[in-house]
């Protein structure tokens, strides 16, 4: 028991250390800018320390969890020897997180009613929820090839920037192509992927198979998958938009 508090309270600590700034930040304006009182304290107050032990917990769990699972299973497909297996992984892995992340729903859920307040789509329920769960699958498929493409980068050795540079030429000639109404949409899709369920399980699979292959550093090889992450629902999202507009 004193064994897992000790190990909680480190989190702990770091959550909050991490959210005093922002405390700071709005306890400055409404006092000193705005001068005016905090509304609800008591609910403020709870709110935070919520919030502290919310992210504490989630912090905990991805130690205890996420990043071990994800790096275990790196290393026994790598050492199972089939690309096909670690290809359909990564894919997987990518698309599945994606779909369920918190971040995507949202902006796919409020994409949705501005298209139809502003005619882009048809003003009803049933179309607004297809065009959400379509923007919602578009960017998840994209995030699935992305890392399905960067684990072939780790693989084959591939120099990333080269990569990189070359995805965002495309992001750019796609845009000019794309319906200015799609435009914001995509690239915001690009920063919603990268949220709290994709990165850790992400970022473990690409530590987890540079460890496992000869001749592929951690450090160099290892980072980056996150990065065709962002790049790609851009391009998916703006090709979505073009059919869809």
């Amino acid at each position: 028991m004193n064994t897992s508090l000790k190990a909680l309270a480190r989190p702990l600590f770091g959550s909050l250390r991490d959210l005093l700034p922002v405390i700071a930040v709005v306890v400055f304006f409404q006092l000193v800018v705005l001068q005016q009182p905090l509304p609800n304290l008591a609910q403020l107050l709870s709110g935070v320390v919520l919030v502290v032990l919310g992210l504490a917990l989630f912090i905990q769990g991805l130690e205890m969890g996420l990043f071990p699972v994800g790096e275990s299973l790196a290393h026994a497909l790598a050492r199972k020897g089939s690309l096909f297996w670690l290809l359909i992984f990564a894919f997987s892995l990518g698309f599945g997180t994606t779909v369920a992340e918190p971040a995507l729903i949202a902006v796919a859920e409020e994409a949705s009613e501005v298209a139809a307040d502003a005619g882009a789509i048809a003003n009803s329920q049933s179309v607004q929820e297809a065009y959400a769960d379509g923007l919602r699958l578009t960017v998840a498929f994209s995030v699935g090839f992305a890392i399905l493409l960067g684990v072939i980068r780790i693989v084959k050795g591939w120099p990333m920037h080269w990569m990189i540079m070359g995805g965002y030429v495309l992001v750019v000639i796609v845009t000019s192509f794309a319906p200015r109404e799609i435009i914001g949409i995509a690239y915001d899709s690009g920063g919603v992927t990268t949220s709290t369920i994709t990165v850790p399980l992400v970022t473990a699979l690409g530590v987890g198979l540079a460890s496992s292959i000869r001749g592929r550093s951690p450090m160099i090889d290892g980072f980056g998958l996150i990065a065709f992450a962002s790049i790609t629902p851009i391009i998916f999202v703006l090709l979505f938009g073009m059919m869809v507009h």
